[in-house]
């Protein structure tokens, strides 16, 4: 699975709360050094983001409540309080490794809902590009009982999924999947590889292991499950002592959760095959020429707009016939397409009011015709 983690160039690591937290404190001396590896990781030109738990734990150590008795309302101002150290922690150890953090909160909205998922993927791409470290965990102070995500295995999926991430490294408190909790069954076999994660795999899985953290052995199937789908490999592997990505690339002890196609392939079979389409994007033939040479539709290719579409939407893109050539996710709701269709991307701003995408649909956001490529 190391050829994985090398070949990788956008990695998600995700960090459970029994990893950061000793004794209601922030493990500063751990942190240390995973941060040392993920400067190396950036050296080699990877590009990390990181999905951090331990902010409820943090927030239950500082106001001395007890974690296993919260009440929604408890849980949430706990974590606006444990939030400020957890960030804090992240960005003085990643400075010291000459590395800049960012915050950022999610919550399960940003990452279902097409238009938020849009802004939150530009702006984390952004970040990245910057050559910042995004430090990420749920906005567990305003969400909601029913729309949170309760924990951040598969929140760390859907973030992979969304950014088209490479690898997504779950490290936790055990060394993988097994077939058999192997505490208490000596007979329990690590399984090395996983390619579907199916009924039977899901069968063997048991509760929640730590009493600080909240995520079971079964949210890490449903997040390999999600990461998978997106084209995305998961690899579980066991965080605790120093420098646990080292240790696991001496030792390969880990479960790999092996996707079957890339990340841009997912995505592009999600925008082509799933989503249903709100609208028409009627384009000349120098914009078709531009999509067949892999670029991305600006306004000034577009010629005629209908539908009912809202930003992050699918839909068609048709030809100088009224063939469907392309599908996409828009980057204008159908009122300011009209607005800048058939004119440069630099008169954008003059026309709406603000500095929107210059793109009307970015290459990442389209999918060709077979029959159009």
């Amino acid at each position: 699975m190391q050829n994985e983690i090398n070949a990788a160039k956008l990695v998600v690591i995700k960090v459970g709360s029994s990893l950061l937290i000793r004794d209601g404190a922030l493990d500063t001396q751990w942190l240390a050094g995973l941060t040392e590896e993920i400067k190396t990781a950036s050296t080699r030109g990877q590009q990390i983001m990181v999905v951090t738990s331990g902010a409820v734990a943090l927030g239950c150590a500082s106001a001395g409540l007890d974690r296993q008795a919260l009440t929604l309302e408890q849980s949430q101002a706990a974590a606006a309080i444990g939030q400020i150290a957890l960030t804090q922690g992240w960005q003085d150890c990643l400075a010291g490794k000459g590395l800049k953090a960012a915050q950022i909160l999610l919550t399960i909205g940003d990452t279902e809902e097409r238009r938020r998922y849009l802004n939150a993927r530009r702006t984390l791409q952004a970040l990245l590009d910057m050559g910042t470290v995004p430090i990420i965990n749920e906005n567990d102070t305003v969400a909601t009982q029913e729309l949170r995500y309760g924990d951040n295995d598969r929140l760390a999926a859907r973030v992979a999924g969304m950014m088209s991430a490479d690898v997504l490294i779950l490290l936790s408190d055990v060394d993988g999947f097994y077939t058999a909790a192997p505490e208490t069954d000596k007979n329990a076999d690590l399984i090395r590889e996983v390619t579907d994660v199916n009924d039977e795999l899901l069968a063997m899985a048991g509760g929640a292991g730590s009493a600080v953290g909240s995520g079971g052995m079964v949210t890490k199937l449903q997040a390999a499950q999600i990461a998978m789908q997106a084209g995305c490999h998961m690899i579980l592997t066991d965080g605790r002592g120093a420098h646990p990505l080292s240790r696991l690339h001496e030792t390969g002890r880990a479960t790999l959760f092996r996707a079957m196609q890339n990340p841009l392939a997912a995505r592009k079979n999600w925008i082509a095959g799933t989503l249903q389409t709100a609208g028409q994007l009627h384009i000349d033939a120098g914009a078709v020429a531009a999509l067949r040479d892999g670029k991305s539709l600006l306004p000034i290719g577009v010629t005629q707009v209908s539908g009912h579409f809202e930003r992050g939407d699918c839909v068609q893109i048709l030809d100088c016939d009224g063939s469907e050539i392309a599908r996409g996710l828009t980057a204008y709701a159908l009122g300011d397409a009209q607005r800048i269709i058939g004119r440069a991307s630099t008169e954008i701003v003059d026309l709406l009011g603000f500095d929107g995408r210059r793109e009307i649909v970015h290459r990442d956001d389209l999918v060709m015709n077979q029959e159009g490529e």
